[in-house]
């Protein structure tokens, strides 16, 4: 008895009650991120793509500094949407590592052009910095198709109209609008049916497994000026009366860009649309095809007056460049298919690659694309000498595949 006191008294144990330990004390809790006391900064690392599709997914990060240099780690970066129920982060609050802050931004389900905003802040003793995104919303995606104007004579040799059905039934999937251009868009009563074209155009829609259409070429000006609505609806009776049964619609040409001349062509496109007899797709199911071409973005009002509009008639190198924002964001309420373009001058098989590509960004939203390496002057006089990569290249993207070699 005396040695286990003597125990006792040196501390050996400790117990609430003889012979049970005591708890271990609770861990302290993890310290506060630690406030920046000096002036902070932050900025967006602006994203690849802004426009984006119901229900997607994409990463969001800022930059945070704090007097030049990237912020410790561990500061506090708050991410907000507005309107709140426009999408959804997670987290909410991260913390930086390397002076970045990242969350990831899910989409609502929202109405095509819907335009939201993310923002972020973070704070320090001697300041808040913010930055803010805005971000638009498109219907989802459809596959690409190519628009061909098929501006040349179906009497040459060798024909480009067989190169262009030969590659419409290599690549089956990939559907083809091509333009039929007779008399320079001017078609008269005295125009004559031309056998050998009428040939062509019968063989490119029966291509095996292709889905192909064709429209007739309309000018809306000549030599003395703009054409009557009367002159342009008589070009289209005798389309259809030269090739009855072969067009699926009308390309208008010539369209502008500002307000100006929306009612012409508004009668033009009601006019089209009225067709019941003469036309392949003249029916309540596949109603006829009008594609416009100002050849830039016009008002938005002209997306009334065309299924179709090449936004863009020019050369490659100017093409990288092309931007609907922030002028044109209009054009994200309507699908991909709505908008064309056109481009000459893409010297080689890469040069046009990189043009297919960029017209596939959500950004630019293209889904109807033509690139030649002709020049200006006779851009639309043959097919592209890549016009097979051209289609295999299309056709790569709509599957997801690796694109062709050059």
């Amino acid at each position: 008895m005396a040695l286990t006191a003597a125990l006792a008294g040196c501390g050996g144990t400790t117990s609430d009650t003889a012979g049970t330990p005591a708890p271990a004390p609770s861990p302290s809790p993890p310290a506060p991120a630690p406030v920046p006391t000096a002036p902070i900064g932050l900025s967006f690392v602006q994203p690849a793509n802004n426009v984006l599709e119901t229900g997607a997914s994409e990463p969001v990060s800022a930059n945070v500094t704090v007097n030049g240099s990237a912020a410790p780690n561990g500061t506090v970066t708050t991410f907000t949407v507005s309107p709140a129920a426009a999408g959804a982060l997670a987290p909410v609050a991260p913390t930086t590592v390397g002076g970045v802050a990242s969350t990831t931004l899910t989409v609502s389900s929202l109405p095509p052009s819907a335009t939201f905003q993310v923002s972020a802040t973070a704070v320090s003793a001697a300041n808040t910095a913010g930055d803010t995104l805005t971000y638009y919303v498109r219907p989802a995606h459809k596959k690409m198709q190519v628009i061909v104007p098929a501006y040349f004579s179906a009497s040459a040799t060798p024909s480009p109209w067989a190169t262009l059905t030969s590659g419409a039934a290599s690549y089956p999937d990939v559907q083809i609008t091509a333009v039929v251009n007779a008399s320079n868009g001017v078609v008269t009563a005295a125009s004559k049916v031309d056998d050998t074209l009428s040939t062509a155009l019968k063989d490119f829609k029966a291509a095996a497994g292709t889905s192909n259409k064709l429209l007739g070429y309309l000018a809306t000006s000549g030599a003395s000026g703009s054409l009557s609505v009367a002159d342009v609806k008589a070009t289209i009776d005798n389309y259809i009366r030269l090739y009855p049964g072969q067009l699926d619609g009308f390309f208008v040409d010539g369209m502008g860009t500002d307000s100006a001349r929306v009612a012409y062509f508004q009668e033009i496109f009601n006019y089209v649309k009225a067709l019941s007899t003469g036309l392949a797709a003249a029916t309540p199911a596949a109603a006829p095809i009008v594609i416009g071409n100002p050849g830039a973005y016009p008002v938005a009002a002209y997306a009334g007056v065309a299924d179709t509009l090449v936004t863009y008639a020019g050369n490659a190198a100017a093409y990288q460049a092309v931007d609907p924002q922030p002028s044109s964001t209009w054009v994200y309420a309507k699908d991909n298919s709505a908008q064309a373009m056109l481009v000459h001058t893409a010297s080689t098989c890469t040069d046009m690659q990189a043009a297919v590509r960029n017209a596939n960004r959500p950004r630019l939203n293209t889904g109807m694309v033509y690139v030649t390496n002709l020049a200006i002057g006779a851009s639309w006089s043959a097919l592209p000498t890549y016009w097979p990569q051209l289609l295999g290249t299309v056709d790569a993207i709509n599957k997801e595949r690796a694109l062709p070699l050059c």
